[in-house]
C-alpha cells in the first residue's frame, strides 16, 4: 500500500508533527485554512471512519479532542472547527480529522457546502425512519 499518511505516521515522510503516540499522529496540514490547521490520523491504516475498528474509535477521538484543545490554547484561538470526510473529498484515502483554529470574524462561513431544506415534515420523517432502521440493524457498524 502506498499511503502518504501511513508514511508520515511511520516517520518515513516529512511532516511538522505536533502529537505522536502509539495510536495517532497529528501534523500540520500542508495547505491550511489558517495557520495551525492540523490533521489527526490513526497510526493503523483505515480509509474511513467506518473502517476504523470499534475499539480504536474512542482513543482516536481522544487524540482529536487533545488536538483541538492544543490548537485553541497554543494559538489563542476563540475555538476550533473539527471535520472529517469519508471517501468523498478525501485527498488522501486515510482517515483524518481536520482541526482548524477559529477566530470570530475569520472569514470562514459555516459549512463549506450548500445547505438545503426538506420539502416538508413528511420527507424529513421518512429519511429519519430509514436512518433509524439502519441504526437498529447495525448497518455499516463494523463493531
Amino acid at each position: 500500500m502506498d499511503c502518504l499518511f501511513c508514511a508520515i505516521a511511520a516517520g518515513d515522510a516529512p511532516a511538522h508533527r505536533v502529537l505522536v503516540d502509539e495510536r495517532a499522529v497529528a501534523f500540520l496540514d500542508t495547505r491550511p485554512l489558517f495557520p495551525g490547521h492540523v490533521l489527526v490520523v490513526p497510526r493503523a491504516h483505515a480509509g474511513t471512519l467506518t473502517e476504523l475498528p470499534g475499539p480504536d474509535v474512542g482513543p482516536f477521538f481522544l487524540r482529536v479532542r487533545r488536538g483541538a484543545a492544543a490548537v485553541e490554547s497554543a494559538l489563542g484561538a476563540d475555538g476550533s472547527f473539527v471535520a472529517m470526510n469519508n471517501r468523498v473529498s478525501q485527498s488522501v484515502p486515510h482517515l483524518h480529522a481536520h482541526v482548524v483554529p477559529r477566530r470570530r470574524k475569520d472569514g470562514l462561513r459555516g459549512f463549506f457546502w450548500p445547505r438545503t431544506r426538506y420539502a416538508d415534515d413528511a420527507e424529513a420523517a421518512a429519511v429519519a425512519a430509514r436512518l433509524r432502521a439502519a441504526v437498529s440493524a447495525g448497518d455499516g457498524d463494523p463493531g
